[in-house]
C-alpha cells in the first residue's frame, strides 16, 4: 500500500514569522484520517523567518528530531543545553518526563526545516537532547540513519523509540532499496527533487505513506534529496 500525499495538498498555516505545513494533524489543522502513520505522529514542513522563533514552551512522552534544510536553528532548553543546528544536520529531543525548550532562527535569512515527532516505546525517563553533522556526500547513493532506536545504527543519534529516520541523496537516474519488515510503516518526503517509490511518482516535498511493502524501490528521476521514517 502507497498513498502519495501532494504537497499542495497539506493541512497550512501562515503566520507573519512561519510558513509550516503539515503532513499529520497538528495545531488548528485537524484531518482524523491523518493522525499519524504508525509510530509517527507529526511531521511538519516549517520555514520561519529571520530573527524569529519557537518561544519556549514544554514538551513530554515524544521524541523530536529536526531536520534542518536551509539555515539552522538555535536551541535552548531547561536543562541547560544550547547549540546550533545547521542545514543538512540533525537535533534530537527525547522529551521523556518533562523539559521546556524554544527553538530560534537567528540567522539572516530564512531557516526550513522538517520537524518529525515518534511516539516513544516508554513513557517518562530523563530528558535529553543532542545534535551532529551528517555530510551529504556520505549519504550519496545510500540511505543512512540519522536518528535512530536500533541498536546497529550506532552511528546515529539515539531516540527511544522502535523507529529509524534516514535520508539519502540520489543523482538523476540512481535507484537504491530498502527492505521493509512485516508490521513496519514508511513515510518518505523528497526534501527536493522528484523520484519514483515502487513506480509512484513523487515530487518536492510530498508525502508518502508506505505500508505492507515488503521491498522498496527508489528511482530518482532527477537530483533528489529524501528523508525516510521507518516505525512500527
Amino acid at each position: 500500500m502507497i498513498e502519495l500525499r501532494p504537497f499542495a495538498k497539506l493541512g497550512q498555516e501562515h503566520l507573519d514569522w512561519l510558513d509550516t505545513h503539515y503532513h499529520f494533524s497538528f495545531a488548528h489543522y485537524r484531518d482524523p484520517e491523518r493522525m499519524g502513520w504508525g509510530a509517527l505522529r507529526v511531521w511538519n514542513d516549517d520555514e520561519i523567518a529571520a530573527g524569529q522563533g519557537f518561544a519556549p514552551h514544554p514538551h513530554a512522552d515524544m521524541e523530536i528530531i529536526t531536520y534542518v534544510r536551509d539555515g539552522a536553528v538555535t536551541h535552548e532548553d531547561s536543562l541547560g543545553n544550547r547549540g546550533r543546528t545547521e542545514a543538512g544536520d540533525v537535533q534530537v529531543m527525547s522529551a521523556g518526563s518533562g523539559i521546556r525548550h524554544a527553538e530560534y532562527n537567528l540567522e539572516t535569512g530564512p531557516t526550513r526545516l522538517f520537524q518529525i515527532w515518534i511516539i516513544p516505546t516508554r513513557r517518562g525517563g530523563e530528558p535529553g537532547w543532542g545534535t551532529r553533522p551528517f555530510p551529504k556526500t556520505d549519504r550519496a547513493g545510500r540511505l543512512v540513519a540519522l536518528a535512530s532506536g536500533h541498536e546497529n545504527d550506532d552511528e546515529a543519534l539515539p531516540i527511544r523509540a522502535d523507529a529509524r529516520v534516514l535520508a539519502a541523496t540520489l543523482a538523476a537516474g540512481a535507484r537504491l532499496n530498502y527492505a521493509l519488515p512485516p508490521g513496519r510503516h514508511a513515510y518518505l518526503v523528497p526534501v527536493f527533487g522528484a523520484l519514483d517509490v515502487n513506480g509512484i511518482a513523487a515530487g518536492p516535498r510530498d508525502g508518502v505513506a508506505i505500508r505492507d511493502e515488503s521491498m522498496l524501490t527508489l528511482s530518482a528521476r532527477e537530483a533528489t534529496e529524501l528523508v525516510l521514517v521507518d516505525s512500527v
